[in-house]
């Protein structure tokens, strides 16, 4: 029998030590992020009126648009089902963690399954979900393996947190109230009300627990997260993983359903929009992390202003 190579490193992993085992409060914010989550949980198909929709008041161009935006915007939630549960297990895993975070990522992975499934609904409502990009290339920017990244022994957990829990998730909750902002059909209106509350919470999680943390990093734990944050930047956002037009090259066609979905109230937000949300972010999270002592530097595209 042929053995398949393996296209990735193998990943060290921790081993468990499961006592003493900590169940304490020990940060109340957090713990309560997981009692807020519990107590608004709500129900796609119950709590959406999903026959408001009316897709057949909206022309074929704009029925495709909705169709590949939202049909993109499930394949970034996706991530959430495999990487939520991967950093769920290295917090558990890693000696001396604390307890809140861990159940806080069991309601947040919930909710993102609940997003998922919203979205694939609006894909689905506007002609049906598309399976993948219209560029083979442009795939490479969501395969990006952050359940490995997030299980692996080598990856600090902190600076993990930094770009995936606080500035990620952060830059999604502020997007996804420019998309509302622009939004008026009912139905995308409504599905966006919720996925902002639950992205507040996110996000909120990731910057309480760096704050937490913050007393105790060295120079070099400072220096490490501010150079995971720019590759971040650097090989994921400016590569067009939330905003397909800073890649035109692999990323037109949703470059254009975004701003086709845009004009016709769907949930989308205009490029000039979309450019000032991820400069007036990012400007907030410098000056955040710059409290925790942690310098963020720059940015610069050719597809942007400076930022």
């Amino acid at each position: 029998m042929q053995q398949v190579k393996p296209t990735l490193p193998p990943s060290r992993l921790l081993v468990e030590r499961r006592f003493p085992l900590e169940m304490n409060v020990t940060l109340p914010e957090i713990r309560e992020l997981y009692d807020t989550g519990k107590a608004g949980r709500w129900n796609p198909l119950r709590d959406v009126d999903w026959k408001a929709l009316d897709p057949s008041q909206y022309d074929e161009p704009a029925r495709q648009a909705a169709r590949r935006t939202w049909s993109r915007r499930l394949w970034v939630e996706a991530t959430g089902l495999t990487e939520t549960p991967a950093l769920l297990m290295r917090f558990c895993m890693e000696a001396g963690r604390e307890i809140d975070p861990k159940f806080y990522l069991t309601v947040r992975n919930t909710e993102e399954a609940w997003h998922v499934e919203c979205f694939d609904r609006l894909a689905e409502a506007f002609g049906g979900r598309i399976a993948a990009p219209a560029d083979s290339a442009y795939e490479a920017t969501f395969n990006r393996n952050l359940h490995r990244r997030a299980m692996d022994a080598g990856q600090s957990l902190d600076s993990y947190v930094a770009s995936y829990a606080a500035f990620e998730d952060g830059l999604e909750l502020e997007l996804c109230r420019t998309w509302r902002a622009h939004a008026t059909n009912p139905v995308v209106i409504a599905v966006l009300d919720r996925v902002i509350t639950d992205k507040e919470r996110h996000a909120a999680f990731g910057w309480l627990y760096l704050a937490s943390r913050a007393p105790d990093w060295s120079a070099k734990d400072r220096a490490l997260i501010a150079d995971e944050l720019a590759v971040h930047v650097r090989d994921t956002e400016l590569k067009g993983y939330h905003c397909p037009w800073l890649a035109p090259e692999h990323a037109t066609a949703e470059a254009d359903a975004d701003a086709l979905t845009a004009s016709a109230g769907l949930g989308g937000a205009p490029r000039a929009a979309e450019e000032d949300t991820l400069v007036n972010y990012t400007a907030n999270a410098r000056a955040k992390l710059a409290e925790l002592g942690v310098a963020l530097p720059l940015f610069e595209s050719n597809r942007m202003r400076t930022f």
